[in-house]
C-alpha cells in the first residue's frame, strides 16, 4: 500500500568505492527502502537528488587513496548526509575487505566514530550470498580463506592475512575486538551483551562473526539503534525491518521502479578479478569484443579510436571493450609502467570510451571492476543514481536521475556469475519490453 512520502531520509551511508555503493543501495532496496546513490558528495543546487528517498548511499572513491584524503572525503560525505537528515550511519566497504596495512577501513571508520562522538561500533563485511562468511574473525571467500582466495594477488590492496581482526588493528589507533559467532548463535540479547563486555574492554571497534543471512539480521536487530556500523552490504540486511518497527520509514510501493531506459548497449570491463576473467571468457566465446592493451596506450597508439571504430562497426549488436586479463599479464605490465600508471591509462581509456559512446547514443552501460565504474560515471559526469532490481547478488541495474536517463550495471570485479554479463543486458531488454506493454 503506497503512502505520503517521508519528507527526510533516515539512513545516510558512505561507500569507499562505487561498485560498492550499488552493492548496499541494492540491499537496501531489496529491503524496500527507497535509495538513491550519489556520485560524490553533491555540490550547491544538487540537493534534490536526495529527494524521495529513504537512504542515501554517497559512492566516493577512497578506497586506495592515501588515508588523510580518505578520511577528509568520508567526513565530507559525512556532514553532508547529516544536514539532509540522516540519524543513521553506515560506512560501507568490500566483503574482502581490501585494504592495506596503512588504511583505509580503521582510520575512516575512527574519524566518522569521533564525528558523530560514538565509541562503539562493528566491522563485519560478511555477504554470505557471494561466499563471503566472518567465522573466529577469519574471513572466507567461499571454502577458503581470504588469503588464498585469488585476493593475495589483488594489484592495489593485496589480502594476505584473513585474521580481520589483526588485519584492522594494523590500522588503527583504538582496540580492536571480536564479537565472537557463540554470541551471534545465542541471539540479539547475548550480541549485545557481548558487545558490552568489549565496550568495557575498551574495545572501539569490534570484527563480528557472521555465517548465514540470519546472522546478519540477529547483527541489525542487535546494533540497528548505534550511530554507526560499518561493514560490507550484507550487514545491512537487517536494518530496514528494524527502521520500519522503530517507525523511522513507512512502506512506499515499488522501491526498485526504474524510468524507461533505450537506446544502444555496450559492455566495458577493467577488473582483473577471477570472476571478471571468467565472465569476459564466457562473452568472448559468442560475441564480439575489443581487448585494451596498457602498453599501446603507454606507447600512445591509438587504441581509444580503435576500439570506438570496433563498436561502430558492429552497431546493433552489444559489444565488449575490455582490459581484463590473467595475473600473470597484470604483474608483466605493472612491473613496466608502474602500478598507479597502468590503472590510470585503463580507467582513462574507458572513460573516454564510455563518454564518446554516449555521444554517439548509446544509453546502456555494464560496467566491470569498482575503478573502471568510478571512471565511467565520472566521464559521464553522472552525479545522482536511482537503485533497480538486482541482476546479481550485489549488483542492481540503475538509472540516473533528470532528463534522458541512462541505465548503469556497476559490478564489483569479484560479483556476477559467468554469464553476468549477458544476463544483465536481457533483463534490461525484458524490463523495457514489459514497460511498453
Amino acid at each position: 500500500m503506497s503512502t505520503v512520502s517521508t519528507s527526510r531520509p533516515v539512513l545516510g551511508c558512505i561507500a569507499d568505492d562505487f561498485t560498492g555503493a550499488t552493492d548496499l543501495a541494492n540491499m537496501l532496496v531489496r529491503a524496500g527502502m527507497r535509495t538513491v546513490q550519489t556520485i560524490g558528495v553533491p555540490q550547491a543546487g544538487e540537493e534534490a537528488s536526495a529527494a524521495d528517498a529513504d537512504a542515501i548511499v554517497v559512492a566516493l572513491k577512497s578506497r586506495t587513496m592515501p588515508a588523510a584524503e580518505a578520511v577528509q572525503q568520508s567526513l565530507d560525505a559525512l556532514r553532508w548526509l547529516r544536514a539532509r537528515g540522516c540519524t543513521r550511519f553506515f560506512f560501507k566497504y568490500c566483503s574482502t575487505f581490501d585494504s592495506t596495512d596503512a588504511g583505509n577501513i580503521g582510520p575512516v571508520a575512527e574519524a566518522l566514530m569521533a564525528e558523530l562522538g560514538t565509541d562503539f561500533t562493528l566491522a563485519c563485511p560478511a555477504f554470505p550470498e557471494n561466499g563471503r562468511t566472518v567465522y573466529r574473525g577469519h574471513l572466507f571467500v567461499g571454502d577458503v580463506l581470504l588469503n588464498a582466495s585469488g585476493m593475495e594477488r589483488h594489484p592495489l590492496t593485496p589480502m594476505r592475512d584473513p585474521n580481520l581482526v589483526s588485519v584492522l588493528a594494523r590500522q588503527s589507533l583504538g582496540k580492536v575486538g571480536l564479537l565472537r559467532y557463540d554470541a551471534v548463535m545465542d541471539g540479539v540479547q547475548a550480541c549485545r551483551d557481548q558487545a558490552a563486555q568489549l565496550r568495557r574492554a575498551g574495545v572501539k571497534l569490534a570484527i563480528a562473526d557472521a555465517i548465514s543471512n540470519d546472522d546478519l539480521i540477529v547483527l541489525g536487530e542487535a546494533f540497528a539503534d548505534l550511530p554507526l556500523l560499518t561493514g560490507g552490504s550484507g550487514l545491512a540486511l537487517g536494518l530496514p525491518a528494524q527502521y520500519r518497527r522503530a517507525g523511522l520509514i513507512i512502506e512506499q510501493g515499488n522501491a526498485a521502479h526504474l524510468p524507461r531506459v533505450d537506446d544502444a548497449a555496450v559492455v566495458l570491463s577493467g577488473s582483473c578479478s577471477r570472476a571478471t576473467n571468467a565472465q569476459v571468457a564466457h562473452w568472448r566465446a559468442s560475441r564480439p569484443a575489443f581487448q585494451i592493451d596498457p602498453l599501446a596506450l603507454a606507447q600512445g597508439k591509438p587504441v581509444v579510436e580503435e576500439a570506438l571504430d570496433f563498436v561502430r562497426r558492429h552497431a546493433g549488436q552489444p559489444v565488449l571493450v575490455y582490459a581484463t586479463s590473467a595475473p600473470e599479464h597484470v604483474a608483466l605490465v605493472q612491473e613496466a609502467l608502474g602500478v598507479a600508471r597502468a590503472g590510470k591509462l585503463v580507467e582513462d581509456a574507458l572513460g573516454c570510451i564510455a563518454r564518446a559512446l554516449h555521444a554517439d547514443g548509446v544509453r546502456r552501460f555494464v560496467v566491470a571492476g569498482g575503478e573502471t565504474s568510478g571512471a565511467v560515471v565520472q566521464a559521464l559526469a553522472v552525479r545522482a543514481l536511482r537503485i533497480g532490481p538486482q541482476i546479481d547478488p550485489g549488483v542492481p541495474w540503475t538509472a540516473t536521475i533528470g532528463n534522458e536517463p541512462v541505465a548503469l550495471a556497476l559490478k564489483s570485479g569479484n560479483f556476477g556469475t559467468v554469464d553476468f554479463f549477458e544476463k544483465a543486458l536481457a533483463q534490461l531488454a525484458h524490463a523495457m519490453t514489459e514497460a511498453m506493454a
